[in-house]
């Protein structure tokens, strides 16, 4: 059973930055493929980012190429979404999640899930 904790979030002007964490315990994390979705208000889960267990093969959402990069420590356990260049339509609550092996754009082939972190980026 693998446990997710995400932090990192908060207010953020438009064009600043944050950097999301997701802290891993209770696997093999290294084993795991992880991935990063978003949720805003009234609207689907939707893929952001994932990165496959050895960080191998990374996928990004075509909506945040280029401005969010996700990133693993496999050491401490922790996978990271550096968030450059926000935009408003960028609020959201973010989520980290877990599968064996292979990452995924598809969040229902997601076995474990965190709580979420809210971004919020004001224009």
């Amino acid at each position: 059973q693998v446990q997710l904790a995400e932090s990192g979030g908060g207010l953020v002007q438009v064009g600043g930055s944050l950097r999301l964490s997701c802290a891993a315990s209770g696997g093999t994390f290294s084993s795991y493929g992880m991935g990063w979705f978003r949720q805003a208000p009234g609207k689907e889960r939707e893929f952001v980012a994932s990165m496959s267990w050895i960080g191998a093969s990374t996928d990004y959402a075509d909506s945040v190429k280029g401005r969010f990069t996700i990133s693993r420590d496999n050491y401490r356990n922790i996978v990271y979404l550096q968030m450059n260049s926000l935009k408003p339509e960028d609020t959201a609550v973010y989520y980290c999640a877990a599968r064996k092996r292979t990452s995924s754009k598809n969040l229902y082939e997601y076995d474990y899930w965190g709580q979420g972190t809210q971004v919020t980026v004001s224009s």
